[in-house]
């Protein structure tokens, strides 16, 4: 399969009852790169608001997808997945709950976040050699929602805005919710997902993923963190 730009994500383990209704929710499988029939939960009009994430797989962003550099290969971006993947440590949390982001539902951490944080932060840093400068219309577009100073340059240096301190591990449910319909698709979440969410919640691996042409996400290979 050829891939238009790659990520590391945090992706949740396949075989977990969780991250299986979660997977469904949104409607993607990045494992097995197909379609999933979202739970049948009366009155939600599931399909229209999980449209938007719905092609990035379920995740959280650890690298921003990103244009291979010019000289760079796949290949080689793999064996600098393995390798850094060895000097990583698994990071543990208390858990997971449901936290709005302004109109958006995602599940974030609770706990401590410093060596969540430094996990991504080294994500960032270490494999930025692989990372082509985003097109003029990229940036434009940032910046055309209004940043801050530090968030600017972070996008001038990284290509993307919101890393190292403006990071915030999130994994997202839903795209931009009208106001109205917050509560009903909250509830819905913290009924038949919240129960079934981990604790403690602790990530063993990063996901090398791949942007398809057709705008779909698939994982290329999981690394377990082993250092």
């Amino acid at each position: 399969m050829t891939f238009t730009r790659y990520a590391i994500y945090y992706a949740p383990p396949a075989d977990a009852e969780w991250s299986r209704f979660a997977a469904s929710w949104l409607g993607w499988d990045m494992e097995t790169g197909t379609y999933l029939p979202h739970p049948d939960i009366a009155g939600l009009g599931i399909g229209a608001f999980t449209e938007a994430p719905r092609k990035y797989g379920l995740h959280a962003t650890m690298k921003p997808p990103m244009r291979l550099a010019e000289g760079h290969t796949q290949a080689a971006l793999e064996a600098a997945c393995k390798t850094f993947a060895s000097s990583q440590k698994p990071v543990g949390l208390d858990g997971l709950h449901l936290a709005r982001l302004g109109r958006f539902l995602a599940l974030r951490p609770t706990g401590d976040e410093a060596a969540l944080n430094s996990l991504a932060a080294n994500c960032v840093t270490e494999f930025d050699m692989f990372r082509a400068p985003p097109p003029a219309a990229d940036l434009d577009r940032r910046r055309a929602a209004g940043l801050t100073p530090e968030q600017d340059e972070n996008l001038t240096r990284w290509g993307y805005p919101y890393v190292l301190s403006h990071f915030r591990f999130h994994i997202t449910l839903t795209g931009k919710l009208p106001k109205p319909e917050l509560p009903a698709v909250e509830a819905a979440l913290n009924e038949h997902l919240i129960p079934l969410l981990p604790a403690p919640f602790v990530i063993r691996d990063l996901a090398l993923v791949g942007e398809a042409t057709d705008g779909r996400f698939h994982v290329i290979h999981r690394y377990a963190l082993s250092g």
